[in-house]
């Protein structure tokens, strides 16, 4: 039912993009209409495909699917929503403007020429869920934090009927909570999680970084690299948002493409990274002094400079930086997120321990850094993971969860209390 709503001082806007999901969009919608808040809200919904596919028979199933999207949204009643329409023959995208990417764009564009520099954006994907009080939770911390400038929410897959779409989704987390987990120990300024669905920014540092950029793929990643660039992006929320766990080849990579990928026994993309790799970025942080005075040279200091295609990186930052913290600044600009992830992959490729050990070593690493309580016996890791159960994968990764959900709360607090 419509919620009585009491306007505070930020409205909330919604922004959903929908390509082939009129199985899944209702459900979220249905999320929508039992949110417990007292916020108002309006929610934004493009649905989108490229118009050549109405001319291509193995794609023309979509169209039509947007098409039954369409007719369910333009009676929807129940809350304020806006339709954008990229999907109707003679609307769709053309040219290089394609892609989720390019919805969010677009959705976002939209919002930013109605919102108040005040307003929260909230992105979501049309197979999301989430609990009755995220809405409330979400403007409450944004209420609550008023120089806060974005939040990587954090999530959790559900697990459904299909085993192997578990197996894929579970061994995914497992990498991506690693990884976090890892960047949140060496207290790498990019430690974030990019989930399209589990992004919420205010609308005015939106505008200061120009919007999103129309990525193919990965554009969620990209945003959370400018906002960060900009300011500190927070990460603990007491609630989390539940992204479907499905086999999807609409984007280029992303959880879909890496459950393709994973499922036919290819993990080289999405590899338990070992802790010793981050561990050397964090003895790099620990040269930016040194730096600041004369070059370096590095491994990490090195690639940096080959993927600035800059022998003289440094110097300019320097004579540009009036002290150390400005200086310390602009490196992390340098060795962003992007390049952390890049220099992994390399170093990846010289590493010959297997996924298996490197995660055991994890979490032994792990239970060195955290409380007791949050680290369990890790028997099973002896096990390989493609021979685990479903069950206990889930043990993995929930494991892996709570220690990530402190590490994030740990994280916001440090910086909350630097403030």
């Amino acid at each position: 039912m419509q919620k009585s709503f009491h306007p505070l001082k930020s409205h909330l806007h919604i922004a959903i993009p929908a390509m082939n999901e009129s199985k899944y969009l209702p459900a979220t919608l249905t999320a929508i209409e039992q949110q417990e808040t007292t916020f108002d809200y309006t929610v934004y919904v493009c649905v989108n495909q490229p118009d050549a596919w109405w001319n291509e028979p193995e794609r023309v199933s979509i169209c039509e699917d947007n098409r039954l999207t369409l007719r369910r949204l333009e009676t929807e009643e129940r809350f304020p929503i806006h339709l954008l329409d990229f999907s109707s023959q003679g609307k769709g995208w053309t040219g290089k403007r394609t892609g989720v990417g390019q919805a969010r764009k677009t959705l976002f564009d939209y919002i930013l020429q109605r919102a108040e520099p005040q307003d929260v954006l909230i992105s979501l994907d049309a197979d999301t869920m989430f609990s009755q009080h995220y809405f409330q939770t979400i403007g409450e911390f944004f209420e609550e934090h008023p120089k806060a400038i974005a939040l990587s929410v954090p999530y959790f897959h559900p697990l459904g009927n299909d085993e192997r779409a578990n197996r894929a989704i579970l061994r995914y987390e497992i990498y991506m909570r690693s990884y976090l987990i890892n960047l949140f120990l060496i207290e790498s300024p990019f430690a974030f999680t990019a989930i399209g669905s589990a992004i919420a920014t205010r609308t005015s540092a939106l505008k200061k970084i120009g919007g999103i950029t129309p990525m193919k793929s990965g554009e969620d990643f990209y945003l959370l690299q400018k906002l960060r660039k900009m300011s500190y992006v927070h990460q603990w929320l007491p609630d989390v948002v539940h992204p479907a766990a499905r086999f999807s080849a609409r984007v280029f990579f992303g959880t879909g493409p890496a459950m393709i990928k994973g499922d036919q026994g290819d993990w080289s993309s999405y590899p338990i990274y070992h802790h010793t790799l981050f561990q050397e970025i964090q003895q790099n942080y620990g040269l930016i002094p040194e730096l600041y005075d004369h070059d370096v040279e590095t491994p990490f200091l090195n690639f940096l400079k080959a993927q600035f295609q800059d022998d003289n990186l440094w110097l300019p930052l320097r004579k540009n930086a009036p002290n150390l913290k400005q200086f310390t600044k602009s490196f992390h600009e340098k060795a962003d997120g992007l390049r952390i992830l890049q220099y992994l992959k390399t170093q990846q490729k010289q590493d010959s321990t297997s996924d298996q050990q490197s995660l055991l070593d994890n979490m032994n690493y792990f239970s060195q850094r955290l409380p007791d309580n949050l680290i369990l016996p890790t028997t099973e890791l002896f096990t390989p993971l493609d021979v685990l159960s479903v069950t206990e994968l889930d043990a993995l990764r929930k494991k892996l969860y709570d220690i990530e959900m402190h590490l994030r709360h740990e994280a916001d607090h440090r910086h909350d209390n630097k403030c």
